[in-house]
């Protein structure tokens, strides 16, 4: 490549940041079409519904796998399969990155349909690109396919999930706050990353992501301790139950928290595969896809905390204890 199309290259790339940057900063947010507008050319009488409700349910978090300056291009320009996210949060000591101090990046007005979910499920919603805000996050992790010599038996990928900055996390969770505040109907439970409501192709943000200190921040959810051992203790003292009931429960619970298999006809592959993503979000030090009673636990836990009207008809559950928590 001539020194002359690296300057150019160089030139478009410092551009683009620029502009995004100054849409950001200025906060020039295109006006919604229809959005209580006015017309020459008729008369607007204006009588609001109480049948609607709001576009936006979920909040959805990604990680880029590339660097800042590769990740704006990619999120804002053409290509044969293009992608977007509504904003792009870069990270702290990346060459690409023009500026000393890290900003939020706007790509994609809130109101708008951005292209960042693909064929999504979560809860009864499907395609969340319609539904949903997302964020994608600057971090280098990325994972390797086995050769093809490797053993059928040792099939995994190579994957390297390196930390997620502090400081680009204090702007993740200033922003994900400000968004909350805007959508009420983004529930603790719907922020989610990218590989819950899609877990055949993704496991962005992956295990290294801050769950914890984000809904310690009040944004998404999170288990108490306590009831992730009451319900351990309880199921480590039953053992009645064989494998294959075990995990098709286990999915059952799996779609009442919102993930997208369907407990009638999920296979043992399928299973496996959102217990996974489900490990990947709530239980990160072991993602094995195994429905162990400690991943039952924290579920359970999540369920009585968020859907607690769910957990009445269970198996497996102490409803001892939960008619108490009901007195």
């Amino acid at each position: 490549m001539s020194n002359t199309i690296r300057q150019s290259l160089g030139q478009a790339a410092l551009l683009a940041t620029a502009v995004s940057a100054a849409l950001f900063n200025f906060g020039c947010v295109a006006t919604s079409a229809g959005l209580n507008h006015q017309s020459d050319a008729y008369k607007i009488e204006v009588v609001e519904s109480q049948n609607a409700s709001e576009r936006v349910r979920f909040l959805v978090m990604h990680f880029t796998a590339i660097d800042f300056d590769t990740s704006l291009r990619v999120l804002t320009q053409p290509s044969s399969s293009p992608v977007s996210s509504h904003y792009l949060v870069p990270e702290s000591d990346d060459p690409s990155y023009p500026h000393e101090d890290l900003r939020v990046y706007q790509l994609v007005d809130e109101t708008r349909r951005a292209w960042h979910a693909g064929p999504s499920i979560w809860e009864d919603r499907s395609q969340l690109n319609d539904h949903s805000i997302g964020i994608e996050i600057v971090n280098k992790s990325h994972c390797h396919p086995p050769a093809e010599s490797t053993p059928e038996a040792e099939t995994e990928a190579v994957c390297f999930f390196p930390d997620f900055d502090p400081k680009q996390m204090e702007l993740v969770i200033a922003l994900s706050k400000d968004i909350l505040a805007r959508y009420p109907d983004i529930t603790p439970t719907r922020v989610v990353g990218h590989g819950d409501i899609i877990p055949q192709w993704k496991i962005d943000p992956g295990p290294k992501f801050p769950w914890q200190q984000l809904a310690e921040a009040g944004i998404g959810a999170w288990y108490d301790d306590a009831t992730v051992k009451r319900h351990l203790d309880f199921l480590n003292g039953n053992t009645t139950s064989d494998r294959d009931s075990i995990r098709l429960r286990f999915a059952q619970w799996l779609s009442d928290y919102g993930y997208g298999i369907d407990p009638e006809t999920a296979t043992d592959a399928e299973i496996t595969l959102y217990t996974r993503a489900f490990q990947y979000h709530f239980r990160s030090w072991k993602v094995d896809g195994e429905v162990d009673n400690h991943s039952r636990a924290i579920l359970l836990a999540l369920l009585e905390k968020y859907f607690p009207q769910k957990l009445s008809g269970y198996p497996d559950i102490n409803q001892a204890v939960l008619a108490a928590k009901d007195a």
